[in-house]
């Protein structure tokens, strides 16, 4: 077979040089305006650095970005504390009803965030359920509105995500590790701070980007119970709202400053985890085993503890949707008035939240595995600005995408601000590296010679390509894709700069209706919301044959 490390202009070399103009499009030309816009002078089309002295120079904007720091690290550090040690139980432990815990902990990592932050509302705020119940023993509890609440919220929104990283991590930690460990003395409580944390170092520092670029880009959380409490996502959404229709190069700059965060962020976790790299095959995995009586009350109590205040949001949000409401207040007594009136008033948005993804869905699968075979099988220069460049995305908060493609897209030629196909793109962009990474982690345990013995035979390198070797990878597409669907119906940092009254879709829907104090409205939408979420986690389960959920 020939080189693949060279670049030929063959079927796979035109594949290559299209994908970059697609990236270049719909990723580099907005972003490029977006910093053009931050510097250059509307009127006058001079180079300006007046929009960054701005942010720097006034402190309301710039301690937005410091109270974001706060709470992202907060939440960040939370979500670890939490996270880690449940997922050593549920490794470590035989849990009665594991696998429904199980289920439960991807439902509550896969609902959107500010849905979590309204259903605290409905139960923490100033007139909320648990604040009402303990005001008739005169026990006055913390409200959820402000910087407690935001990291309340976030923690309990996203260590499921750290569970899930730091469970696949365990699977592959050998038990004769642990064991020797036992034998010299070190176990409990210090074998897994002095033994277990150590090794699944890597997954955690993986873990803790994850959490804090989600933390840090969430909008919907602290718009809703932030209260005085601003963060930068927030102040980036107002001011460009205000700024539409006049000069948005201070929204721009502001956009450009949580580019250079992120990168700055995502630059030094990957520097300490190449630092920290290393191999864990586990020939003996380990063994769940029951716990001691005196460590049995533990284990359940925090276990069920844990998961049921992490699913206490979307439990008590399906309750309320079936209550009667006057106006906008709860009232004794059920009705399915607010899903009469979900699927009324709002029923487009159903259909959008289905319709624009499974679009989406289908560009992704596409684009991932062909971009996973450049990746794995065609490595030159070209590939890997491919490869560097799909994983941009990863990185810029979603506002800040949904800003540059508004901007870039708002005038003839390319005139797509409105339309569903700009919607389309985001997410294409946005969740396209859930399944890229799928895909290449599964195509590098295929061999390359099964490929080459069917182009042997006669068959083109496409149809090896389609007939041959994306059969074999179906399991990382399916699990990437599942992964991406379930993420993009519960967008709404891009979908909320995007969106028109043709496109609107769920969550946003969710939001405006909260705004408005709709909340039965928004309780029956979030529950909708939650019910397609089971459905598609469901069919994961299915397809990946009944295993666990891990990343």
């Amino acid at each position: 077979m020939k080189d693949n490390n060279k670049f030929r202009l063959d079927i796979w070399g035109l594949i290559t040089l299209c994908t970059i103009a697609v990236y270049a499009l719909f990723l580099l030309y907005p972003m490029a305006h977006l910093i053009q816009q931050s510097v250059i002078d509307r009127e006058t089309g001079q180079f300006t650095m007046v929009n960054f002295v701005k942010f720097f120079s006034k402190s309301y904007y710039f301690d937005t970005l410091l109270n974001s720091f706060k709470v992202s690290i907060a939440a960040t550090v939370l979500s670890i504390s939490i996270g880690t040690p449940l997922a050593y139980l549920f490794s470590v432990y035989k849990i009665k009803g594991k696998s429904v815990l199980n289920i439960l902990i991807v439902v509550a990592s896969m609902s959107a965030p500010f849905i979590g932050a309204y259903s605290w509302i409905l139960l923490l705020g100033r007139s909320g359920a648990i604040t009402t119940f303990f005001k008739k023993f005169g026990i006055a509890i913390p409200d959820i509105y402000g910087f407690g609440g935001i990291v309340l919220v976030m923690s309990l929104q996203l260590f499921p995500l750290v569970f899930l990283y730091a469970r696949g991590a365990l699977k592959n930690i050998d038990n004769s590790l642990i064991e020797a460990a036992n034998n010299l003395g070190c176990s409990g409580i210090k074998c897994f701070f002095k033994v277990v944390i150590p090794l699944i170092m890597p997954t955690l520092l993986a873990a803790s980007l994850l959490v804090f670029m989600r933390s840090f880009a969430d909008f919907g959380t602290p718009m809703l119970i932030g209260e005085g409490y601003r963060t930068f996502p927030v102040v980036l959404y107002t001011e460009f709202i205000n700024e539409v229709g006049g000069n948005d190069g201070f929204a721009a700059a502001i956009a450009v400053i949580a580019i250079i965060v992120t990168t700055i962020v995502f630059l030094a976790q990957k520097y300490v985890s190449n630092k920290n790299a290393f191999a864990l095959n586990a020939l003996h995995p380990i063994e769940e085993k029951s716990p001691k009586k005196s460590q049995k009350v533990w284990v359940y109590l925090f276990s069920y503890f844990v998961v049921g205040v992490a699913i206490l949001p979307q439990v008590y949000i399906t309750y309320t949707s079936f209550k009667k409401t006057t106006g906008k207040i709860f009232v004794q007594g059920y009705s399915l008035k607010s899903y009469i009136s979900a699927f009324g008033k709002l029923g487009k948005s159903i259909q959008n939240t289905i319709i624009i993804p499974l679009m989406s869905l289908v560009v992704i699968v596409l684009l991932a595995i062909l971009i996973a075979y450049l990746v794995v099988r065609r490595k030159n220069a070209l590939t890997n600005a491919v490869d560097i460049i799909s994983m941009v995305p990863y990185i810029i908060p979603g506002t800040v995408l949904g800003i540059a493609l508004l901007n870039g897209f708002n005038q003839r030629p390319m005139l797509l601000s409105g339309t569903m196909l700009i919607m389309v793109v985001a997410l294409v962009i946005r969740r396209l590296p859930y399944t890229i990474r799928s895909s290449v982690a599964i195509l590098q345990q295929i061999p390359m010679s099964i490929e080459e013995a069917a182009i042997s035979l006669g068959a083109s390198k496409m149809k090896a390509f389609f007939g041959v070797t994306v059969p074999m990878m179906t399991a990382g597409i399916v699990s990437g894709a599942i992964l991406s669907w379930v993420t993009m119906i519960s967008e709404l940092s891009t979908a909320i700069i995007l969106y028109t009254g043709k496109t609107k879709t769920l969550t946003v829907a969710v939001y405006t209706e909260v705004v408005r104090g709709n909340y039965g409205i928004a309780a029956a939408l979030s529950t909708i919301l939650t019910v397609l979420t089971v459905i598609s986690l469901l069919m994961f389960n299915k397809v990946n044959g009944g295993k666990e959920f891990s990343l």
